[in-house]
C-alpha cells in the first residue's frame, strides 16, 4: 500500500513515499502485567476472549492502511485505538501514528477477523526512529472522540507502559530487523471509561523532548448492516 509522509527531522522536512507490503498489529503489548490484565478485562467486558499468549502478532492485509480523512465501516460497532506505528523503508526504521480501528462485535468471535475488516488510518507525518529511540518511553499517545457533539478524552498514556518497538520487532522476527516494506502498530493504552464507538476519532503522538507532535483525525461513515 503506497503511503505518503512528510518526514520531519532536526532542520528539514521532506516528502517520503513508502510502499508497504506487510502489516502487523502487535496486540497485548503492555510492558506491565497489571496493565495488560486491565486491557484484557476491558475487552472481556464486551465479550472478547482472553488471548492465548502475550504479545500476539496479528497479520492484516496491507491494503487496509489508509491516510484518508473518512473510513467506512459496516454497522455501528467499531472503534479506534491510538498506536505508535513503525515501518521499515530503505534500510531504515521510521515512526508515525495509526489507529487500529476494530469491529468490536466481530471481535467477540475472532480478534484476527475483527482487525481485518476495518481500515487502519495512518497519519501523514513521520519521524526517523533513531531521533526518538533514546527517549521512546517518554513519547505520549492520546486520543479523543466526539460525544454529544463535543470532543471528549478517550486515551492518554506514555509508551513506557508498552513494550518498546525494538522489543516488539524482536518478538515478531525472532531477533532480525523489521523486514523491508513492513509496518507494525505497537500496541495501545487503556481507554478512559468504556470502549465505545464514536463518529469522530482524533489521535496524537507527542514528543515532549523534541517538542513536536504527529496528529490525525478521521470520521467514521457507518454503512448499513443488512442480512
Amino acid at each position: 500500500m503506497l503511503l505518503s509522509f512528510q518526514l520531519h527531522s532536526a532542520q528539514t522536512t521532506q516528502a517520503l513515499q513508502v510502499d508497504l507490503a506487510q502489516l502487523v498489529i502487535a496486540g497485548w503489548a503492555g510492558r506491565d502485567a497489571a496493565a495488560i490484565e486491565h486491557h484484557i478485562e476491558e475487552l472481556a467486558a464486551i465479550g472478547v476472549p482472553r488471548p492465548s499468549a502475550v504479545p500476539l502478532y496479528y497479520r492484516v492485509a496491507a491494503n487496509q492502511l489508509t491516510q484518508a480523512d473518512t473510513v467506512q465501516v459496516v454497522g455501528p460497532h467499531s472503534s479506534g485505538e491510538v498506536e505508535a506505528f513503525v515501518f521499515a523503508h530503505g534500510g531504515a526504521l521510521y515512526v508515525s501514528l495509526a489507529s487500529d480501528h476494530t469491529d468490536r462485535k466481530l471481535e467477540a468471535h475472532s480478534v484476527a477477523l475483527s482487525k481485518q475488516v476495518c481500515a487502519k488510518p495512518v497519519a501523514r507525518d513521520a519521524w526517523r526512529f533513531d531521533d526518538v529511540a533514546a527517549h521512546w518511553d517518554q513519547l505520549q499517545v492520546r486520543a479523543w472522540i466526539e460525544e454529544g457533539g463535543a470532543e471528549a478524552p478517550y486515551q492518554d498514556g506514555t509508551l513506557a507502559s508498552l513494550r518498546s518497538a525494538p522489543d516488539l520487532i524482536r518478538g515478531y522476527t525472532g531477533g532480525a530487523p523489521l523486514p523491508e516494506a513492513t509496518g507494525m502498530s505497537c500496541g495501545t493504552v487503556a481507554v478512559i471509561g468504556a470502549i465505545r464507538p464514536a463518529p469522530v476519532f482524533r489521535m496524537e503522538l507527542h514528543d515532549p523532548v523534541l517538542n513536536r507532535r504527529i496528529g490525525h483525525r478521521y470520521t467514521i461513515d457507518v454503512l448499513p448492516e443488512v442480512a
